[in-house]
């Protein structure tokens, strides 16, 4: 059936067509003639078509615009009295005696809009007549054309400042009247249209109606133009009688256009001098009317204007626009009873971007805002609604956007208040966004009060809330909020050590909440950032008149030692182990042995009890003798002590090569440059030989397990700690030692049946390369070794 029915249409819009056409035809040709008669009876006929019922409102434009570059034609002959023989009076008479309504007055349109060019009469007069007279079509898709048709031919001779009626008897306030009459009448024909036909059809006629609605806006815009409309005409008249009949329309549709209308063709200073009666206007609305994209397209108009010069936002103060804006926004959210949330809350996301580029200093008027927002919000479950929600974010990333300043967003006491009724994947979503913020800008976080504002602000991504876990939430995304999280706790800082010591207890409380998968992400940086604490301490004793001074490096590593000691039951031993040590080795560079050793001690239990992978133990006790070499705080009973661990750890791996790697590491802890008090050849020597003894082990264990000699990778390497330490001057290793490993190594090299083993080769040749190359160029090597056969 509505195919049939387009089919129809086009056949009836190719028959009308074809008909304009035929008659244009001959009405040029009575034109060339200069034969008005003619004329005039074939434009009536060819405007006859125009009388059509069976057109939509699309198709019934196109029959109109082809009559109407006719009637142009025809309006040029009209205003040529020397080829037709009349006065423009006596044709404005004659063409009124048409037979049918409707061409009878576009042709009295026509001649009109003649007749005030000519000025030979009264303009107000002539338009009073034209518009009372298309009374007369109450059709409404007739109706209308025909008065848009009046508004095309008249435009240009309506009286205003500087026309050809100025001075004549003719008044501004004359062309106002005549368009406001048309407008007002179209207005009319156009809520009328939604009554035509059944029921059944309502979208039709609403699809329709949208159409032609341009045709009713003409005529606003033609109010727009008129020069002589000054602020003080458009106050007291053109805007009240303008939404007087938008109000009394109570139509949705009408009232939705023709209010956008008002606020997209008239000037911005109009708007914000008539603030109060044009928001005064929208409380009467429709309840159904989308009231919310009307007000918010007027407060980006008035924000644009604001911006465009700092010499008018005098007159935004003088007017109170937020205020009024403010107000008006609580009257329509109260009237509108069944406005959706997301309707509210994308009228206050737009007040706040008003607000925060017209008055970006009034911290006050932004927190009312999120305070109404709160209060609309009260008393209802979390948003579900993604539209709502999404709203929300760019209402809480506004100031973040505005003032490039988190600290600024934790003074506004509704900011959290609105974050708490967000569900909690947009609460993290909001989070990433605040904490994004801080890092782009670098924004530093100075205060304890300030990081417990945040914190509670980034709540979601620090620990589970309403039941939520962490195992639901896809682990890509989950890293990359918590590195977020990292990555923020070092903008954390304070020049002052006691309000940074606040700050770090203030995090260390937060983020002990957040569950075994956090921990590993926060407590590092948390770690590290509480170590550059004690750097800045370093050398302070940390006692005031015989007392702890609130912020000393004992009292952090005892909150250190603590936060550790809950990462190392996550479990995550092998972090754990590493902050231990970087602990310790700060609490060495601040003289207090007691604590470095508590710190070493708690490594080496983490080492026994938690630490079973082969692997980590190998990667753990390097770590372990890198850190204690380092280390120069430790008394010769503590060091022995801790030595000796660390090389009985080493001698216990459960592979021959790593044991043998760990035991020879372990002879720098026996010999340390800058440490005159730790420079023991004899139990270097003691270390080498045992790693040594390792090595030969495992070459014959791979001896027994494939029948032929195995790498010499470890005698090569042992064979460099020799070099070492002959080099350091250790008197118990000697060159006859080194010669001796030489041969050693060339002897299971030559020994080695199976395919050679090249880097161990390349290996080999290059450390007696090194050792030649020393030889020539003296110093130790050359005086105590003699020269390696090559």
């Amino acid at each position: 059936m509505i195919v049939d029915g387009i089919e129809d249409e086009e056949k009836w819009l190719a028959e009308g067509i074809a008909a304009v056409q035929q008659n244009a035809f001959y009405m040029l040709r009575a034109v060339d003639s200069d034969n008005l008669r003619e004329a005039l009876k074939y434009s009536a006929q060819m405007l006859s078509e125009l009388r059509t019922s069976k057109l939509s409102p699309h198709k019934y434009f196109e029959l109109y615009m082809r009559a109407f570059d006719e009637l142009k034609k025809l309006e040029i002959f009209f205003k040529d009295e020397s080829r037709h023989g009349l006065s423009v009076s006596d044709l404005y008479e004659l063409v009124q005696h048409a037979g049918n309504v409707l061409p009878r007055l576009y042709l009295l349109c026509t001649v009109g809009s003649v007749y005030i060019k000519l000025n030979e009469a009264s303009c107000k007069d002539l338009l009073k007549d034209l518009v009372e007279m298309c009374r007369a079509v109450q059709h409404p898709i007739r109706g209308l054309f025909l008065r848009s048709y009046l508004c095309q031919v008249t435009r240009d001779k309506l009286p205003d400042i500087g026309s050809e009626n100025e001075g004549v008897g003719d008044s501004v306030m004359d062309a106002v009247d005549f368009v406001l009459q048309n407008f007002m009448e179209m207005n009319k024909l156009w809520v009328r249209l939604q009554h035509q036909g059944p029921g059944r059809i309502k979208e039709k006629r609403e699809k329709e109606r949208n159409e032609l609605r341009d045709l009713v806006g003409k005529n606003l815009h033609i109010l727009s133009q008129i020069e002589g409309v000054d602020l003080e005409l458009y106050r007291d008249t053109v805007l009240p009688r303008i939404l007087e009949q938008v109000v009394n329309s109570k139509d949705e549709l009408a009232q939705h256009y023709l209010m956008d209308c008002i606020i997209q063709v008239f000037p911005d200073e109009y708007h914000l001098q008539t603030l109060d009666v044009l928001l005064a206007a929208c409380p009467q609305l429709q309840p159904t009317v989308d009231i919310k994209t009307v007000l918010s397209q007027l407060m980006e108009r008035l924000s644009n204007y604001a911006a465009s010069s700092t010499e008018v936002l005098p007159e935004f103060l003088q007017v109170e626009a937020f205020s009024k804006l403010y107000n008006a926004i609580g009257k329509v959210i109260e009237a509108q009873i069944d406005m959706p949330i997301v309707g509210a809350i994308t009228l206050y996301t737009s007040l706040l971007m008003f607000t925060l580029r017209v008055h970006p200093d009034r911290l006050d008027y932004v927190d009312l805002v999120l305070g109404a927002c709160v209060k609309k919000l009260s008393g209802r479950p979390k948003l579900e609604d993604s539209r709502a929600t999404k709203q929300i974010i760019a209402l809480l990333s506004a100031p973040l956007d505005k003032y490039n300043d988190a600290v600024t967003a934790l003074t506004l006491s509704s900011y959290p208040r609105i974050m708490d009724y967000l569900d909690n994947d947009t609460n993290k979503i909001m989070a990433m966004v605040i904490i994004q913020n801080i890092l782009k800008n670098y924004t530093c976080i100075s205060t304890a009060d300030q990081v417990e504002a945040l914190f509670e602000l980034i709540k979601g991504l620090i620990k589970d809330i309403d039941g939520s876990s962490v195992d639901e939430v896809d682990e890509e995304d989950f890293n990359e909020e918590q590195n977020s999280v990292a990555r923020l706790i070092h903008m954390l800082y304070n020049d002052d050590p006691d309000e940074m010591l606040k700050i770090i207890c203030t995090v260390e409380r937060h983020i002990m909440t957040g569950g075994q998968r956090r921990l590993p992400f926060t407590v590092p940086p948390l770690v590290f950032s509480a170590l550059k604490l004690v750097r800045r301490l370093q050398g302070q004793d940390g006692e005031a008149d015989g007392e702890e001074a609130p912020a000393s490096p004992k009292k952090i590593f005892r909150l250190m030692n603590q936060t550790i000691e809950a990462l190392s039951s996550v479990p995550s031993p092998d972090l754990a182990l590493r902050l231990y040590l970087q602990c310790a080795e700060a609490a060495s560079d601040c003289d207090l042995e007691p604590i470095a050793y508590e710190f070493f001690t708690q490594a080496f239990i983490l080492y026994e009890e938690d630490i079973a992978d082969s692997k980590a133990q190998f990667t753990a006790i390097h770590l372990i003798i890198g850190t204690l070499q380092r280390m120069n705080v430790f008394g010769v009973e503590n060091r022995d002590t801790l030595t000796h661990k660390a090389t009985g750890y080493s001698a216990k791996l459960l592979k021959k090569a790593d044991q043998c790697r760990a035991v020879y590491a372990c002879s720098h802890l026996f010999w340390v440059d800058d440490q005159d008090g730790t420079k023991d050849g004899e139990r270097v020597l003691l270390c080498l030989k045992r790693s040594l003894r390792i090595a030969n082990a495992a070459q014959q264990m791979a001896n027994v397990t494939r029948g032929s000699s195995g790498p010499v990778t470890l005698f090569v390497e042992i064979l460099n700690k020799y070099l070492y330490f002959f080099e350091k001057g250790n008197p118990k290793v000697t060159s006859s030692a080194i010669q001796g490993l030489v041969e050693l190594i060339r002897t299971e090299m030559q020994s080695d049946t199976s395919t050679p083993d090249l880097a161990a080769t390349a290996f080999f040749n290059s450390t007696l390369r090194y050792i030649q190359f020393q030889k020539q160029k003296g110093g130790v090597m050359g005086e105590k070794y003699d020269p390696v056969k090559l």
